[in-house]
């Protein structure tokens, strides 16, 4: 897919943007006083192989999360914060590497000012973040509600604040909860401005409909070419963000590292238990960082034939499976040790 190349900023040393890697982030969902959690939930996500991690700063003593969780962890650390600009000031200085703010939310032109210029010092890029619930009254006048315009042209408005200042380096999210409007609002601003886009769908819900909606509108972006780093927000554990984040991209092809299972549905011609082999093998996958293709398939007639340009499968028979590699069956091993034998099979590849 060609995607939309836009410019280049960086959150610590991480590229957003430009044609780099797209980036999976998460977010601390521990109460910001509670700073031993903070910085135990940010080492989980850096294990779980979040790339950026964001964490909520409401008041000044919460901006003694920043130096704990970057000496914790070595991935860049984001500053969530709204409408106090001394809060972003006193991230930058604390040495966050990301800050998050809408400069119309945190009053005069003044105060829009230090912030571009602290960050502008230290080189730190600002995410402008606009949501359908946060979205301002003269845009809900204008187009009748959080329209995918009124989402943009908001966006598009917080960005030229910091723009008077030549502040550039700026990131853009624009999400709503419904997944056609973020979609529309995400293109419009793709066509007209060239800064990275953050994806996501916002309050999307519990883990199971929640990766659903996230799946189909940051999928949808991404398969067009367009996003630069992106968080699945969902009511759960924040490491199952991270892990439906790199499904998803791995979905499209767009991280190749780790394996990719592909499975069938299961039919009447299935004589194995193949929904507890394939769960079993999912979970072993979990820590295999070789970029291959792995078929667990219910029988010989979706097994090497439909699978066969998967890099390593196995296919059902009657109390037995059959091994294959690029479709060629190598072996056959009985029902007890199929998983064991693929994972054996797998460290030869």
């Amino acid at each position: 897919m060609n995607r939309r190349i836009s410019r280049t900023v960086y959150a610590g040393k991480v590229p957003i943007g430009g044609g780099s890697r797209i980036t999976v982030q998460s977010m601390l969902n521990v109460p910001a006083s509670d700073v031993e959690g903070s910085v135990r939930q940010a080492e989980e996500l850096e294990r779980a192989g979040c790339e950026l991690i964001r964490a909520a700063i409401p008041d000044m003593d919460a901006v003694r999360l920043i130096p704990a969780i970057r000496k914790a962890v070595k991935i860049p650390l984001v500053a969530d914060i709204h409408f106090d600009y001394r809060l972003a000031l006193a991230a930058a200085e604390a040495g966050v590497d990301k800050i998050r703010i809408n400069p119309g939310n945190i009053g005069s032109e003044d105060r829009v000012e230090a912030v571009a210029k602290a960050c502008r010092e230290r080189g730190i890029p600002i995410r402008i973040g606009v949501n359908s619930g946060s979205l301002e009254k003269e845009f809900l006048k204008k187009y009748g509600g959080p329209t995918p315009e009124a989402l943009c042209e908001s966006a598009l408005y917080h960005a030229s604040l910091l723009e008077r200042y030549d502040f550039h380096d700026i990131v853009l999210s624009i999400k709503s909860s419904d997944v056609d409007t973020t979609i529309r609002a995400y293109e419009l601003a793709a066509e007209r401005c060239d800064y990275p886009l953050h994806l996501g769908v916002t309050e999307a819900g519990t883990e199971h409909m929640g990766i659903i909606k996230s799946a189909i509108g940051i999928g949808s972006l991404l398969q067009r070419g367009v996003g630069d780093t992106i968080r699945v927000s969902l009511t759960a554990d924040p490491v199952r963000e991270v892990a439906a984040g790199f499904d998803i991209l791995k979905a499209l092809n767009l991280n190749r590292t780790g394996a990719r299972l592909v499975s069938c549905p299961t039919c009447g011609r299935t004589k194995i238990d193949l929904i507890k082999i394939a769960g079993e093998v999912d979970r072993r996958l979990a820590s295999c960082e070789k970029p291959i293709t792995v078929a667990v398939m219910g029988c010989a007639v979706n097994g090497p034939g439909e699978a066969r340009e998967a890099d390593i499968g196995i296919a059902g028979g009657d109390g037995v499976g059959l091994i294959f590699k690029k479709g060629k069956i190598v072996r056959r091993v009985p029902e007890a040790e199929l998983v064991d034998s693929l994972m054996e099979e797998i460290k030869t590849l």
